[in-house]
Parts: C-alpha cells; sequence; structure tokens
C-alpha cells in the first residue's frame, strides 16, 4: 500500500494532536521493521484511541498495533495496577485490548465517594479487586490494640462491577436481608470521564430476540434544573438511549419522579432480581495481603471460580430470583407487570417504610391515616396547591418499556463545596466523590491521612482501651491571598457523632510559623521527637450549635512527612495523624455485613448515632464509646 500524505491521529477529545508521516513506501517499511519491543516504546507516548487510528493507516499496521505487547504497555502506563496483576488478569480476558476496555471504563469510578447521611460517616472506597473494582464502606471504629496501620480495619461491601471475558462489565449492588447475603444484577451505564456523583437508580427496557434485553428508545433528552442547589444536570447524566428517542416522544427520567416513588421502585426491583450467593462463595471479593505465594495462588483460583459464578448468575445460568414470574426475562430486569403488581400491592395500607427505607406493614391506624393523608392531598390538588404537581407519576415512568432494571450511572453534575466538602442532595440514592489533591512540593501534606487523640500516635492507652478512628481529608485552599491547609472530617469512629461530616477539624496558614513548644519528647517506641516544622492555626469546638461550631487557637506540628499533630492551645487536646494506603488496610481488614440493599448504597435517614452498632463479629465490637475531647 503506497502511502503518499500525512496521517494525522484523532485523540479522545477530537483534536489532532500527532501526526505520522509516511510518505512513501520505504518509510512505511523502515516504520514495519521497527523491533516489537521499540514499536512498544512508541506507542506508549500514544493514548487509546492513537493506537486504534494508528491501526487504520494500513492493515501491516493493523496487525502490529494489534499485539498483546502494545495493549500491556497502554495497561502499565495508566497506572492502576502492578505489572504482575495485570499480567495474572490477562487469564480471565481474551486479550490485553480488551483489559484496556475495562480499565478506561471504570477508571474515573476508583476512588473516595461520600453521603452526607448518617452524619458518623459514609466513606465508600472504591478500589480494584479481581478483574474488577468493588466499593467499601468504611465502618466508623475503635483503633485496636496493634495501633492504626497495623490492625484490620472493618468494611462491609456496597457494590462490585466485574470484568467478563470480553472485556464488558456486569454490575452487583450487594446488600443481606433476614440474615442472608444477596446480591442485586444490574447495569453500569456510560461513565462521564469526569463524573462526581454516582446514582443507583432504575431504567426501563425492552425484551426482544429470545430474551435478550434491548434498551427501551423512548427516552426524552431532560434536562432537570434544581434551582434551589443552583445544580444542573450535564448531558452525560441523560443515558444515550434517551439521547436517541428525543423525536419518538417524550419519556419520565428516574429523576423526575418523587423520591417516596422512587424508594419504593428501587425496594421492589431489588426484592425480585436478588440472588443469594453462598457463604463460601461470598467470602473474597480481592486478593489479601499475603506473604506465602501457596496461599496467594489458592486465593487467586477461589478469586476464579467466584468470578465464574457470578456470571453465570448475572446470565440466567445459576442463582435464585425471588417472585421473579415472566419468562425469558434478562436476570438484571424485571417484568413491568410484575412490578405494576407490586406497585399496587405496596401503595395502599399494605406498606410503609422502615427508618433506614426498606418497606414494613402498616398498622390499621396507620391505614387510616394515610387514607386522611390522601383525602386531603386530594382536596390541595383540587384547589391548585399539590406541591406533587412538579414530580412525575409512576405509570409515566414505566409506560416505555416491557421491563424495567436496576441501573449504576457516574455522571458530572454542577456542585458548590464548603471546605472540600460537597454540598448534595438529601433524597437522591447518590454518591459523591470526593477531590483528593495528589502531594506535591507546594501540597506535600495533602490526601487521606488517619488520625486518633492522644499520644503517642494511634495507640490505646491504659486509661483510654479504645481510641476513636478518625479520617481527614487534607486540602490546600487559597484563602485572603495566602495559602491554607484545611483537614475536612470525613469519617469518625465514635458512638454519636461530635461533629457533622465535612467539618474542619482544623486549619492553618502555612506561611506562619508557629513558636509552640511540642510538648512530648518521645515516641511510642521512646525514639527521640524531632519537630521539623510548626504552623499557627485554629481546631474546632463547641460554640456555635452542632453545624456551625466555633474554634480555637492551635498549632499543627509536622514529625515527619508520615507524621502530623494538631494540639489545641488551651485544652491541650492533641489530634495525632498518619498518612494512609487504604486500599493496604483494606486488604488487611476484616469485612463485616451488609445493610439492606437500598439503604447500603447510601444511607438517607438523618441519623447522629453508629448505624452499625448492632453488626458483631468475631473479634471486634461495634458499639462503640463516645470521645469527648473538649
Amino acid at each position: 500500500m503506497n502511502i503518499h500524505t500525512p496521517k494525522k491521529l484523532q485523540t479522545l477529545s477530537g483534536k489532532v494532536t500527532h501526526t505520522v508521516m509516511l510518505t512513501d513506501q520505504r518509510g512505511l517499511s523502515f516504520f514495519m521493521e521497527l523491533p516489537d519491543d521499540i514499536f512498544v516504546v512508541v506507542s506508549r507516548s500514544l493514548s487509546p484511541r492513537d493506537v486504534i487510528n494508528l491501526g487504520l493507516c494500513c492493515r501491516r499496521l493493523h496487525s502490529v498495533v494489534a499485539s498483546d505487547k502494545v495493549w500491556l504497555a497502554q495497561c502499565t502506563k495508566l497506572g492502576l495496577f502492578p505489572y504482575k496483576d495485570l499480567i495474572e488478569w490477562r487469564r480471565g480476558i481474551c486479550s490485553y485490548k480488551a483489559l484496556c476496555q475495562f480499565l478506561m471504563n471504570i477508571l474515573p469510578l476508583l476512588g473516595i465517594w461520600v453521603h452526607q447521611n448518617p452524619e458518623l460517616g459514609n466513606v465508600v472506597y472504591v478500589m480494584p479487586g479481581f478483574l474488577s473494582i468493588v466499593g467499601c464502606r468504611i465502618i466508623p471504629q475503635e483503633v485496636g490494640p496493634s495501633g492504626l496501620k497495623d490492625g484490620p480495619i472493618l468494611w462491609a461491601t456496597v457494590f462490585e462491577i466485574l470484568c467478563n471475558y470480553e472485556g464488558s462489565t456486569a454490575f452487583f449492588l450487594h446488600g443481606r436481608e433476614s440474615g442472608k447475603d444477596y446480591v442485586y444484577p444490574g447495569l453500569l451505564k456510560a461513565v462521564d470521564r469526569t463524573c462526581n456523583v454516582l446514582l443507583l437508580e432504575a431504567e426501563p427496557g425492552h425484551q426482544r430476540n429470545g430474551g435478550k434485553l434491548v434498551h427501551s428508545k423512548n427516552f426524552a433528552h431532560l434536562v432537570e434544573k434544581d434551582e434551589s442547589r443552583k445544580i444542573s444536570r450535564s448531558d452525560g447524566e441523560i443515558s444515550k438511549s434517551q439521547r436517541m428517542a428525543g423525536q419518538k416522544g417524550m419519556v419520565v427520567p428516574f429523576s423526575r419522579l418523587g423520591f417516596g416513588d422512587r424508594r419504593r421502585l428501587l425496594d421492589i426491583i431489588t426484592s425480585q432480581i436478588r440472588l443469594q450467593v453462598p457463604d463460601a462463595s461470598n467470602a473474597l471479593l480481592f486478593p489479601p495481603l499475603r506473604n506465602d505465594e501457596v496461599d496467594l495462588h489458592k486465593d487467586l483460583a477461589f478469586l476464579y471460580e467466584r468470578r465464574l459464578l457470578l456470571f453465570q448468575m448475572y446470565k440466567g445460568g445459576v442463582g435464585h430470583n425471588d417472585l421473579k414470574t415472566e419468562s425469558n426475562l434478562d436476570p438484571t430486569q424485571l417484568g413491568s407487570s410484575e412490578v405494576r403488581k407490586s406497585l399496587e400491592y405496596t401503595s395502599g395500607y399494605l406498606t410503609s417504610q422502615t427508618r433506614d427505607g426498606t418497606l414494613k406493614k402498616k398498622t390499621i391506624s396507620g391505614f387510616i391515616k394515610g387514607g386522611i393523608k390522601q383525602m386531603l392531598g386530594k382536596s390541595s390538588s383540587a384547589n391548585g396547591t399539590n406541591c406533587e404537581s412538579k414530580h412525575a407519576q409512576l405509570h409515566e415512568f414505566l409506560r416505555p418499556g416491557d421491563t424495567i432494571g436496576l441501573t449504576l450511572r457516574a455522571t458530572t453534575m454542577k456542585l458548590s463545596s464548603y471546605k472540600a466538602w460537597p454540598n448534595m442532595h438529601d433524597n437522591r440514592f447518590a454518591l459523591y466523590k470526593l477531590p483528593i489533591q495528589v502531594p506535591r512540593s507546594d501540597h506535600e501534606y495533602a490526601g487521606l491521612w488517619g488520625g486518633t487523640f492522644g499520644w503517642p500516635p494511634g495507640r490505646p492507652s491504659e486509661d483510654k482501651p479504645g481510641k476513636a478512628l478518625f479520617f481527614l481529608l487534607l486540602s490546600y485552599e487559597e484563602s485572603d491571598g495566602q495559602q491554607e491547609l484545611i483537614a475536612t472530617k470525613i469519617l469518625e469512629g465514635t458512638s454519636y457523632v461530635l461533629h457533622p461530616n465535612g467539618s474542619a477539624m482544623f486549619k492553618v496558614n502555612t506561611a506562619q510559623p508557629s513558636s509552640e513548644i511540642f510538648p512530648w519528647d518521645t515516641d511510642e517506641d521512646s525514639n527521640p521527637v524531632n519537630v521539623k516544622w510548626a504552623f499557627m492555626g485554629e481546631g474546632i469546638a463547641h460554640g456555635y450549635g452542632f453545624r456551625y461550631p466555633g474554634s480555637k487557637p492551635g498549632s499543627l506540628f509536622v514529625i515527619h512527612d508520615e507524621l502530623l499533630a494538631f494540639i489545641w492551645k488551651e485544652s491541650r487536646a492533641v489530634l495525632t495523624l498518619q498518612r494512609l494506603n487504604l486500599q493496604e488496610l483494606l486488604k488487611k481488614g476484616e469485612r463485616v455485613p451488609s445493610l439492606s440493599p437500598v439503604p447500603n448504597f447510601s444511607y438517607l435517614t438523618k441519623t447522629y448515632s453508629n448505624v452499625f452498632s448492632g453488626l458483631s463479629n468475631s473479634s471486634n465490637n461495634l458499639s462503640l464509646p463516645g470521645y469527648a475531647f473538649f
């Protein structure tokens, strides 16, 4: 093939940034004769889209860029996983190109996600699993006797997204009902590259071709504006099937339903698509940290078998879907007629909501009260004052499809924030991503830190056998032309919260040195303490109520790059911080039971106590005492 004109490669953003000059057959031959290893090195400077475009230049280049070596280099360049893990994962997937497709798809999902409720802490860390990613909720807890870094951390599964043999995804929500662990299969929608909100929703679909799911094409492109919170929906929040349906009629997106209808619909779907996972097959979600190669290989063999079992369940070959009566349905879907029957059953006197959002039976008195409220509501509607008119009706939402199922949608919203904490909707089943600053020369203390009160750091003492574990996100902001370091609390390990999520535990001016003297000479190992730096600042204190607490002066002491201590000047209380590797802590940690499925995703009930306090396991007691320090 003779090529006489330059070939330009188009990047993911649509801008032409690379040009390959192949002016004649001899130049092309020289390019093709490069050794494989050299070509792999050259390809590392290209994006995955650029590599694909390069393969479109001619047949010979197509065969070169299709090699596993090129796509292994692309997977490695992402920096998400160790090289040895990528090699191991290749055994369970058709090619490194398919693996790269999966990694690019789930990359924006990795990181820390939060919700405002419960106030004690709702932190979900999405981390690599085994040919998967896993959403792990960190449980409010005390520091164990071995200290912060060596003690096991407690966590519960929220969801996982698995990669199949061809590189596509399968979504499973996790939950626990009646003492049994279940998974709830669903679909992962297109992921925005800049997503900051993760939504659990329902979406209608169509069942065709012998039971194969085809998404509904009757969705309109609607943009919802919430003026009260200044949040605008982006195009990424509307599914592709919705955008394609603009000319076929207006259809209701899930967010247009009233909160009660959304909650009821999700409860009904999860109750009927649930699949019970055998206890033995649900024990391990990612390889734990091991020093023994034999045990590690046993873990990997177990994870391969578990992944195969989940995909068989996802495709309908294994497992049990409770109350699912329509034939030839995709296991992720529920027939719309069954949903309508359940809605009719639950819309009357039969159900109400429990404290955590699940359904329960109503009493006769509850039925009478509900009837009175319904009559009053109709009367208000007749006078033109019914506030429900702004919400869509369930029958309008269900009309487009003959099936309905769970979806996980990662979208981008315009969000405001205060001190690195996003301002959230209180009635969406959503998790919000925390932007984590990367440490650098002028932001050296940015990132996630674990904290406890007292010295030495992270160790219980005789007078205080249990110390509450705090997670703090340290970030830098400009204030009055000066750089300020802010420690935002995202988790608190007490039985009753002292300060709300998003509180600034302290803030310091990194340009203002402190003259205070650190009060201890040695650490927990009797080694001398040498303070590198000290900065003046303010620490949180009681004074103006729960939501808007006061502050008192203090100082931040930098012992070394991995250990900080903030000391309140008057009370002499000390909060010690150690930099965390959360992924390693979870791999060494201990899993506890999940909540029921919908509250397990985002617990929307306002509470200041530890909702996990009723859980227990062999080595830990989650009924944690409070920890007052002022």
